[in-house]
């Protein structure tokens, strides 16, 4: 699981604070995933928010440690060594329900949200702590991948038994873990007390109550610009994630290689530059929005309703935006946008 995301005011999304930087409001930042993962909380319990906050820490390491896709000796790297020797591995609870979650969502999303195409993410570089370089991978090395054809449907489990009818599946939790690792977080604040707190890694978040007498607001960053395309107030327990071909990349002789991968072709997605979705499943949205930038302009709205999602922001390639009526309601656009289509219910 490798999440490279920069610092807050840089990342996909950026929280618009008023004036009032009031006694109330507490924050700290993590360094959780290779992230920057900023915390704030408005309470008046600073210590009760320290202590929540370490043990956010705690269960965050735990995660970082457990699910990364290719460093260490993680249950999930412990796993992909099984499946790619014929073999099953009994895993955790936590980790059976994350996997169990994702097949769902792949099989929601026509499996173009794909955590089983692992290899083919490593096949570009995208498993390394540094950006990739050089060439892009040769044609035939990614036709080899694809004629397997790995999916989550080639995963059974049984009980907390997991393996695989193909031997090329390699699990890469990346688009879809760290929203539900964000979700559990507000649930652990809650749990310990604190009420009204909104959890950021990079600009993907999810809020619980609202700061202060106003809904926690944020900026949703122009994928093709820069600062903010668009503000929204995010109510008590939804999440925002964003996928965008622009934060992560590989660049060779002046084409640049997004990271997110379409699972059908084996190659970058080249027309679409940010997703945004809005729900109280952070898992869900965090997928979705893999899923909806591999989709495109012209097949998005159909996946969208096969996942139940009604408020979502696709920017193209163009600086076309494409929303459901749900999102047009919502939104507030803080920059000239030259067209906005918007779905028909």
């Amino acid at each position: 699981m490798y999440w490279i995301v920069r610092v807050l005011l840089l990342g996909l999304l950026v929280i618009l604070s008023g004036c009032d930087k009031g006694p109330q409001d507490q924050r700290q930042t993590l360094l959780v995933f290779g992230t920057l993962l900023d915390i704030q909380a408005y309470t008046d319990q600073p210590e009760l928010f320290n202590e929540a906050v370490r043990e956010l820490d705690k269960t965050f390491q735990k995660m970082h440690r457990e699910w990364h896709a290719w460093q260490g000796e993680g249950e999930l790297v412990r796993l992909n060594r099984a499946l790619a020797d014929g073999e099953a591995l009994q895993v955790s609870a936590e980790l059976g329900s994350l996997l169990q979650q994702a097949r769902q969502y792949a099989i929601d999303s026509e499996h173009l949200f794909n955590p089983a195409i692992g290899q083919l993410i490593g096949l570009w570089g995208f498993h390394s702590d540094q950006p990739p370089g050089g060439p892009p991978p040769r044609k035939v090395e990614i036709e080899a991948l694809l004629k397997h054809n790995p999916s989550m449907e080639d995963v059974s489990f049984q009980g907390h038994l997991v393996s695989s009818t193909n031997s090329m599946v390699a699990m890469d939790l990346g688009a879809f873990a760290k929203g539900y690792a964000l979700n559990l977080a507000i649930d652990e604040l809650k749990r310990m007390g604190i009420e009204n707190a909104i959890v950021n890694a990079g600009g993907d978040l999810c809020v619980s109550g609202q700061h202060g007498e106003r809904p926690w607001v944020i900026g949703i960053r122009h994928p093709l610009g820069e600062g903010v395309i668009a503000s929204v107030g995010v109510a008590d327990g939804e999440c925002v994630l964003t996928s965008g071909n622009y934060e992560r990349y590989r660049e060779f002789e002046g084409v640049r290689y997004a990271h997110i991968i379409d699972p059908r072709s084996g190659y970058p997605v080249a027309h679409v530059a940010s997703a945004t979705v809005i729900s109280t499943q952070g898992g869900l949205a965090d997928a979705a929005a893999t899923a909806l930038s591999v989709a495109g302009p012209v097949d998005w709205p159909r996946i969208a309703a096969k996942m139940g999602l009604t408020q979502v922001m696709l920017v193209d390639d163009q600086g076309k935006v494409y929303l459901t009526p749900q999102m047009q309601s919502r939104i507030s656009f803080q920059q000239q946008v030259d067209e906005v289509v918007v779905t028909v219910d």
